[in-house]
């Protein structure tokens, strides 16, 4: 048998942001889809698997979770989408360097392995550093859309890093009535900075600093509160939230464990992985042996609302938690749509994968 060479699409963070690996508005499509893939059910009402999600793989530089604030961690993510017209694996691979700043680089950095469902070969190595955040503003602009107030004009966001800019970028399409935006952050030089990028952005929204000490009063007179930093502590407490918030615990253990208990409704996207990952309030509140709360159940997934099968927000009054965990197939479903403009348009660079006898 004579074998075949095997190309492979090679697209790097410039290439993938010409292809849109940036786009807020196409990521929450994207995103969306996935989440009611993964809650899709039949006209019978039975479940159908569309995807499949191992567990995450994590791995540590150091000792417990708490290590990955001092050495870092990478992250394996690997999946498949089979629907009718979707149908890819892959795998995302991501580092977090707490150290990247000082050096020049990303704190998160990743790549994107797509593979050919049918020869099981990589066809695609994109940068999905861009990919990732895209993906993670994009699942809190979807908490916005369907579990914020209609009315909401308050927001506020802790974190100045990338995060909180693409959640700033998703909450506004979501909610475009926003006109008020606090920004904290545990190095105020950083909050400054966000807010003086940010105003030239939206100048239509009044934007300003948090310090520590106006935290509380911040949040009390939110609609919405948007945790996305890299605290080892939770700082955002129960007392502080007023009725109607929506609480989006976008990172990890930000939030006191009674701002999940005080919700009137929990929303996750994949709850097996929330807490095998076991890095946000609400899984840390599960997997606590001591804590009493072992049996917790949130309201629903976010795909069973999108998909209609279960309520989102149903009053003003209701206090909502949400903590995404991720998944590889949220990049990979972004990844996907670059490479095929990439394909149609000629653009990435090709790299013989496998060099047969040709």
């Amino acid at each position: 048998m004579i074998m075949k060479n095997a190309e492979i699409l090679f697209l790097n963070n410039r290439t993938m942001r010409e292809l849109g690996s940036g786009d807020i508005q196409a990521g929450m499509a994207d995103v969306k889809r996935i989440y009611s893939l993964f809650n899709y059910k039949n006209e019978r009402g039975e479940k159908v698997e569309k995807l499949t999600i191992p567990d995450k793989v994590v791995l540590r530089f150091g000792k417990g979770n708490q290590s990955e604030y001092t050495d870092g961690r990478i992250n394996a993510m690997p999946g498949r989408v089979h629907d009718d017209d979707l149908n890819f694996a892959g795998i995302k691979w991501i580092g977090s360097g707490v150290h990247n700043y000082e050096l020049g680089y990303p704190r998160a950095n990743a790549v994107v392995i797509l593979n050919d469902p049918y020869t099981k070969l990589p066809i695609c190595i994109a940068d999905g550093t861009e990919v990732s955040a895209t993906r993670t503003g994009a699942s809190g602009g979807i908490a916005v859309e369907l579990l914020a107030r209609k009315d909401a004009s308050v927001l506020t966001i802790c974190g100045a890093g990338v995060q909180g800019r693409t959640q700033l970028k998703a909450a506004v399409i979501a909610r475009p009535g926003i006109k008020e935006v606090g920004i904290y952050d545990k190095f105020p030089a950083n909050a400054q900075a966000y807010v003086d990028e940010m105003s030239k952005q939206y100048p239509q929204i009044s934007f300003h600093t948090i310090s520590e000490d106006d935290l509380g009063e911040n949040v009390a007179k939110s609609d919405i509160v948007i945790t996305a930093s890299t605290a080892e502590h939770p700082f955002i407490k129960a007392e502080w939230v007023t009725k109607g918030t929506l609480l989006a615990n976008i990172s990890g253990e930000e939030m006191e464990r009674g701002c999940v208990l005080k919700a009137d409704k929990t929303v996750v996207d994949f709850w097996q992985s929330v807490k095998h990952r076991n890095s946000s309030t609400i899984a840390r509140m599960v997997n606590d042996p001591e804590g009493g709360h072992q049996d917790f159940v949130p309201t629903a997934e976010i795909g069973e609302i999108i998909n209609g099968q279960k309520p989102g927000r149903e009053n003003d009054e209701e206090i909502i938690y949400y903590n995404p965990v991720g998944a590889g197939v949220l990049d990979m479903i972004i990844v996907h749509r670059c490479y095929e403009t990439a394909v149609r348009e000629g653009k990435g660079q090709k790299l013989i994968f496998w060099e047969g006898d040709e």
